[in-house]
Formats: C-alpha cells, structure tokens, sequence
C-alpha cells in the first residue's frame, strides 16, 4: 500500500473461526476499526454453521467455507490466518498471489522448506505484499524499552541469558487427536509453546551461532516432545540456556539477561506489562542512570493489538514489518536446529539447515523414535 494513497481502512479477512480469532485477533481489529485503521470484512472456516455464526456474532459481511472463492470475490488488503500450522503455507501462498498482506498466527509452518516457499511468493518490494507471523512479545513498551537500551549499550555487553517457558498441560489436554502430532501441531512444547519466549530473546539477543539441544517424552504419549532444553552461543558470545516444558505445575515465563551493568528480567505467563520487568544495576552504576533505565514510559503490554497496530503502521509506510521474511524466519530456523540438535545428539550452527538436509522439510528430520510412525503403525495419541 503507497503511503501516497488516501487513507482507508485496511479490508481484513479472517480465516479460521475458532478461538484465538475470537479471543485475539478480532478484538484487536476491531478496536484498531474503531480507530478507522482496519475494516473486517470476511471470514472463512471450513465449517460452514461455525463460520456462519461467527459473521452472524460480529457484523461481518462476507462469510465462506471457501478461502480462494473469498479472495476472489472479497479481495481483502488483510488475509489474519486463525488456523492449524499445517495449512498455513498454502493458505498464505494463496493470499499473497491474490494481492493481499498475510498476518499468521503461530507457529508461522510446520519446517523450514514451508516458510521459504511462502517468503518466494512475495515480490519482494518493502512495500509489496508480505507474510508477517504473530510474535506479539516483541512489541510491548517493555520489550522497546529494554530492546533501545541494549542496542545502545547502556547496560554494557550481555553475557549470559535465561529463558524458560515452564507451562503445565494435563492428559486431556493431548486427547484432541491434533495435538501432540507434527503434522497437526507443528512440534512440541518447543514449536507450539515457547516460540514466543524464544523470539523475544532473540530479538533482545541478537544472531545466534550454534545450538546444542536435549529433548524427552517423559509424561504424554505423543509424537513429539514434551520438554526439550538447548545451549546456545551467540554472535557477540554471549550465552544461554532455552528451556520448554508442558510439565511443569508451577507455571511461568521467563527471559533473563545479564550484561555487564545490569541484569534484566521479565517474569510473566502469557503476556506482560512494564511491572513484569526488572531492573537491576551492578555496583557502581550511577543512581541517575538507573533512572533513566527505570522510566519505561506509558505502559503497552504485550498483545496482538500492539503488534496489530505497528503491522498495519508498517503496510501503510510500504515498509517491511519486523516479523517478516528474515525477521520471522530467524526464529523458526533456531527452532529447527534445536530439534536437529536433540534428535542427533550434535552441536547445529546457524545456516546448517537447508536444501536437502531432513530437518529442512520437517522438524523431526526422520529421526528413528521420534519421526510419525508409518501407516501401519501409527496410533491415537489419545
């Protein structure tokens, strides 16, 4: 979208009905409507009385069991996917050929190979359309914050980081057939759960250059993991310790990161807001500065809406937005590497995964014990 047309509402189209579209994205395009930024108009699910209802309950106009006839006929600037991982690169390829900017919800796809052919869509202008995956972490004031100083050096180098994503998921939990599967989830708690964690670490931290990872099924009777653990070195040489779990009866998310001058923490569940961080200066850093480091300004928690809001501001600029292309596929590539790492029982550097590497078409690479098992064999994880 040229910054130099007239501004209009950006025509959004929901695909999937369920209930992260209820709960997170439309109330996030609705009050971004109520500011004349974006218009809803359509909705798509593959089942017709769900889809019905849900254009019924909000006002929406346009409501199809049909995502091609609805681009088609709709021709939204906006496609927000709602839906399982494993549709999301067709579902994405179809958007971006049909003119309109993608906004996926995680995980972004089920390997690599998925995300790179979606990215091979786009035409590749900042101002063309593109696919965006929701990593709504990064765009809390806390996280800006905290970000600005660290890319400024205020808090000196950065050494050593923490970040644990330590939730708990019961047995009927993994009794909806999809989950626990890599086909229908997209991975365990490492790809479905900590993904969020994880990104917001590496956008505090900065590249990474190798990764060293651990993963178990020690409770659930699923295909993937249950808890997995990493090491990591970064580019600067910092570092750290990834920890995901659905285990864990005490839950929490966590990021720490400790520089030269101060140790920074986060502490949260499923979002934050600027009392979830924590300052803390080493000796001798002057008193004036650590206020400056404690004034976080007004407070925006972390949210679909905040990162609804610099989407929409990035596709009016004709500029790139930050979980796009590069920006998103950073953190699926780690994730990738992590599982590669765990199921070989090998160091894996950045930039290992590619073409013709197992891992680069799927997350469990084919690995003996933990690759689905075949037609023949495979069972209910029920």
């Amino acid at each position: 979208m040229s910054p130099d047309r007239p501004h209009r509402p950006l025509r959004a189209a929901v695909v999937g009905a369920g209930g992260i579209a209820r709960s997170s994205h439309l109330p996030a395009l609705r009050t971004l409507a109520a500011e004349g930024e974006t218009d809803v108009v359509a909705v798509v699910d593959v089942d017709d009385t769900a889809v019905r209802a849900f254009a019924d309950a909000f006002r929406i106009p346009h409501a199809s069991t049909d995502l091609d006839a609805m681009l088609a006929e709709v021709r939204p600037d906006l496609v927000v996917l709602c839906t399982p991982p494993a549709v999301h690169r067709e579902q994405s390829v179809a958007a971006l050929r049909a003119g309109a900017w993608v906004w996926c919800e995680k995980p972004p796809c089920p390997s690599l190979a998925d995300y790179d052919a979606v990215e091979a869509e786009e035409k590749g202008g900042d101002g063309d359309p593109y696919a965006s995956i929701v990593f709504q972490h990064r765009f809390g004031s806390g996280a800006r914050h905290v970000r600005r100083l660290l890319r400024e050096g205020a808090f000196g180098r950065p050494l050593v980081a923490h970040c644990q994503t330590t939730w708990y998921r019961d047995t009927a939990y993994y009794s909806v057939p999809w989950r626990g599967r890599w086909a229908t989830e997209g991975g365990g708690p490492a790809m479905g759960h900590g993904i969020h964690q994880t990104d917001l670490l590496l956008d505090l931290m900065g590249p990474w250059t190798e990764v060293r990872g651990m993963a178990a099924r020690l409770v659930h009777d699923v295909e993937t993991e249950d808890v997995s653990t990493a090491q990591i070195r970064f580019a600067d040489s910092a570092v750290g310790t990834v920890v995901n779990s659905v285990l864990s009866p005490d839950e929490v998310s966590r990021i720490r990161i400790d520089c030269e001058l101060a140790t920074i923490e986060l502490t949260h569940l499923y979002g934050y807001r600027n009392a979830d961080w924590r300052i803390t200066p080493a000796p001798g850093v002057p008193e004036e500065t650590v206020t400056g480091w404690h004034d976080f300004g007004e407070d925006e928690p972390s949210s679909h809406l905040a990162q609804l809001r610099a989407l929409v501001a990035d596709i009016r600029a004709g500029r790139r937005h930050a979980t796009s292309g590069a920006g998103g596929r950073r953190t699926l590539e780690f994730i990738s590497a992590l599982y590669k790492s765990a199921f070989t029982d090998a160091p894996v550097r950045a930039g290992d995964i590619g073409p013709g590497d197992p891992y680069y078409t799927a997350l469990h690479g084919d690995a003996p014990g933990w690759a689905p098992a075949g037609p023949d064999q495979e069972e209910d994880p029920a």
